[in-house]
Formats: structure tokens, C-alpha cells, sequence
């Protein structure tokens, strides 16, 4: 057993590996390779800033944040991640099962509801603070190794409800419509039922602009060929990229909607120190509060932990795994420093990580690699980032819901039995039809409650 196995048995000994920076995740660089594999780093570092931009404000975007807030919280999540956190090799930033969970934060404080921007951020920095300090106590406390106890059939349930949801609620964009409000009616409630949305947009179909249509599938349609061909290729950029020219040039007068119109110019000057705060107390908001700090510990915990596993996995890492705790830990951090520098809550992004590993990322320096060259490259391209055209983010975020999706995931999951299947087809169906808390808790009770009768059933039938 090595020394930080032994460390980990006791909550001081798990203090004082959490605050060693130099630990195992460093054991690949030495004296022989740090050169060779400096430059692995560095080169995975490049590809994932590239790939990581339109990413970033693709999901702030969809989360009713500015786009500029993405790309910041998705450099400062990575640094402070490697800093603290347990991997090797993951990458945090945002990720796409945090969407309705911010989303939901911002419509309900935000300006769709009588508020401000700025209102709806002090309430999600506060709940964000709670929730990282939750993932400080559950690392400390060694909870970390429990994680893994959320069935597998759940999980893939989340993550195809969280698809669907995404698909959806960002289809907006890729109609050529400023938003879904304007599209549905002005009546129309923009959480409403995703059958009720579809039924509504069958008979708005006259307001769609075509081209910018073309926009979001030629987008959606280069991102995923190029990265079929090779995840080395910053599909997502030059998508953006092609995007963009044709919008500034062929379809410049189609109506086609840009960042700008939306959003105004994007600011370079991204830090900024945005603090907690909270309007009148009321029961009501003490329940948002519990509801929303559950939710961000909950995916942001669960997401990490099974990014960094897979990680672990795709590296061949044969060396010292990744440590769970210190990840919930790491996690903590995030939630914490990312939200008061005008970000918000990350996690693990499995994508981006899969992504740093094929393109040879060894040691946590592709992290900080990786943050350091987004932020120099948004700075540089912050002038041009506000003619996006919204169609644009639309077919990435539509590119990365088809993504979450894996065919052999659910394979895997029939092939455990017809329970698994039916608990993952259930939470994929109640995850977009109510929302993440319904959805994921009511299928926690019924495949736990089910299972010990289930148990209790067959005990009782050898007895007698």
C-alpha cells in the first residue's frame, strides 16, 4: 500500500494529501521525459483551448449566461481543478449536464422573470458556494468511494434525458428565432412540457428563417465529420469558423441572427468579482436553495468522479489511480472560486477529456496549458466571437447533445436485464418531461425500494 493510500484512511491524513500539490498525478514527469512530455502537454493543451471555446459559450449560452462567462469559467475551472483536484488527466469546464440546472436558476431570477442578469448570478454564486463547501466535507469525510454506488442504468438514463433536453431547448437558435418565448407565444411558458413545446412549434413554423437552418445543420454536419475523421481536429472551431464567413458574406442579408444581436459586444477584460446575493428570504427561495445546491453537488460530484474514471480507463493509466476524494475535494474548489470570478459552477468534462487524452496529455500541466492559451486566444478573438451566428451555437450544442448519446451504452445496459433497462428508459423520459430533481430521485427511490423487495421477496422464497 503506498503512502497516499495510507493518508487517505484518516481525515487529517486526507487534509494534508488534499493540500500536496506535488503528489501522484505528477509520478509521469521526471527528469528523463519532462521535455518529451512538456510538449505532449503543451500540444494537448492547444487542441482542447481550440475545440474548448465554441464549447464554452455554447453552454453559457444555453445556461442564459453571456458567452463570455463560459470562457472564463471553463479556464479558471481547469486550473483550479489540476490544482486540487484527484485525476491526472481530466479537464473541467462546463458540461452539458449542468444546462438545466443553471437554465432553470437564471429563468426563474433572472430577467424572464422581473429580474436582473445580476440578481439571478448572486443567487446561483450562493448556492454555488454552498455546494462546493458540501464537496469539501464529502472529500474530507471519505465519501468519495460512494459515488460509484448510483446504478449505471440511472446514469445513462440522466444523460439521455439531459440530451433531449438540450436538442430542444436550444432549437431556438437554429430556427432563426431570438427565443423560444417569441417562438411558442408570448402566453407561452418557455419550461412547459417538451411535448406541449413541440405541438406549439408545428404551428410557428412560418416564422422560421431557413437560412439560418442551413447554418445550424452545416455546422452540426462539419463538427461531426471532422471529428469522426480525427478528435485532433478542433472540429468546433473551424465549424465555427465557416459558419461565421458565410454569415459575414453569401447570407449576409438574411436575417440571420449573430452573438451581437443578442448580446452586444463580447468583452475581453474577463475577470471580474461577482459576490453572493440573495432578495427577500422566503420559503419559497429556501427551497430553490436546497433544490439547486442538491442538484450542482449531485451532478458535479458524480460527473467527476465518472469522468475521471473513464480517464483512468482511456490513458491505460497503470500507475496510481485517480483518488476520489480529493476529486470531490478539487470539485469543492470550483464551485467555490469559479462563480465569484463572473463564472459559474463545472465539473469533469468527459469530452474534452477523451479529447486531451487522445492528443497525448501525461501530467496535469495540459490543464493549465489548456486555460492559459483559451484565455490568450478568446482575448485576441474577443471582437470576432460577437459574430457568431446564433444558428451556429445551436448545431454545436445540438452536435453535443447527439454526442451524449452512445448506442453501446444502452446496449450494455439491456444486456444487465430488463430492471436496468426499464429504470434507465424511465429516467430518460421523466429527466426532460418534470425536471433533473424528479426525474433522477423519484428512479433513485424506485430502483432501491424495488430492489430490496425484490430481494426480500427471493430471501423469504429459499427460507421457505
Amino acid at each position: 500500500m503506498n503512502k497516499e493510500a495510507i493518508l487517505g484512511r484518516t481525515v487529517t491524513g486526507r487534509l494534508k494529501l488534499f493540500f500536496t500539490f506535488f503528489d501522484s498525478r505528477w509520478e509521469d514527469l521526471n527528469k528523463k521525459n519532462w521535455k518529451t512530455n512538456m510538449y505532449s502537454d503543451f500540444s494537448a493543451g492547444l487542441i482542447v483551448a481550440l475545440t474548448a471555446i465554441p464549447l464554452a459559450m455554447g453552454f453559457a449560452i444555453a445556461m442564459g449566461m453571456r458567452p463570455e462567462q463560459g470562457i472564463i469559467a471553463g479556464a479558471l475551472a481547469c486550473v483550479v481543478g489540476r490544482t486540487f483536484g484527484g485525476s491526472k488527466y481530466q479537464v473541467y469546464g462546463p458540461t452539458a449536464a449542468l444546462i438545466p440546472i443553471i437554465a432553470a436558476l437564471n429563468y426563474k431570477y433572472g430577467v424572464a422573470s422581473g429580474g436582473t442578469a445580476a440578481q439571478a448570478h448572486g443567487v446561483l454564486v450562493f448556492v454555488s458556494i454552498i455546494a462546493g463547501i458540501i464537496l469539501l466535507l464529502l472529500g474530507i469525510f471519505g465519501i468519495g468511494k460512494y459515488a460509484k454506488l448510483i446504478p449505471n442504468s440511472i446514469i445513462i438514463g440522466f444523460t439521455f434525458g439531459i440530451a433531449v433536453t438540450i436538442a430542444l431547448s436550444n432549437s431556438a437558435d437554429i430556427l432563426g428565432i431570438k427565443s423560444f418565448k417569441e417562438f411558442l407565444g408570448a402566453n407561452e411558458d418557455i419550461h412547459a412540457n417538451m411535448i406541449h413545446k413541440i405541438y406549439l412549434s408545428m404551428g410557428n413554423l412560418h416564422i422560421i428563417n431557413w437560412w439560418s437552418v442551413l447554418i445550424g445543420v452545416l455546422t452540426f454536419a462539419v463538427t461531426k465529420i471532422l471529428l469522426r475523421i480525427s478528435v485532433l481536429i478542433p472540429g468546433p472551431i473551424i465549424a465555427m469558423a465557416i459558419a461565421t464567413l458565410l454569415s459575414a458574406t453569401i447570407f449576409a442579408d438574411k436575417g440571420i441572427i449573430l452573438v451581437k444581436d443578442i448580446y452586444g459586444s463580447i468583452p475581453n477584460n474577463f475577470f471580474v468579482f461577482t459576490g453572493p446575493s440573495l432578495p427577500a428570504m422566503s420559503m419559497g427561495l429556501m427551497g430553490d436553495i436546497i433544490y439547486f445546491v442538491i442538484a450542482i453537488v449531485f451532478v458535479s460530484g458524480i460527473e467527476s468522479i465518472l469522468c475521471s474514471t473513464m480517464a483512468d480507463k482511456m490513458a491505460e493509466n497503470t500507475r496510481t489511480p485517480f483518488n476520489p476524494n480529493k476529486e470531490l475535494w478539487g470539485q469543492g474548489w470550483v464551485q467555490i472560486i469559479i462563480p465569484l470570478v463572473n463564472g459559474f459552477p463545472c465539473t469533469g468534462a468527459l469530452a474534452r477529456t477523451a479529447t486531451s487524452i487522445k492528443a497525448g496529455a501525461k501530467t496535469p500541466l495540459a490543464g493549465y496549458f489548456k486555460a492559459v492559451l483559451k484565455l490568450t486566444l478568446a482575448y485576441y478573438l474577443a471582437q470576432y466571437l460577437e459574430l457568431i451566428p446564433m444558428a451556429c451555437i445551436g448545431g454545436i450544442l445540438v452536435w453535443v447533445a447527439s454526442n451524449m448519446i452512445k448506442p453501446y451504452e444502452i446496449i450494455e445496459v439491456k444486456k444487465e436485464g430488463q430492471f436496468e433497462f426499464l429504470m434507465m428508459v424511465y429516467t430518460a423520459i421523466m429527466v426532460p418531461a418534470t425536471d433533473f430533481f424528479t426525474g433522477v430521485l423519484s428512479a433513485l427511490v424506485i430502483y432501491y425500494v424495488l430492489k430490496y423487495i425484490y430481494h426480500k421477496t427471493r430471501k423469504h422464497r429459499a427460507v421457505a
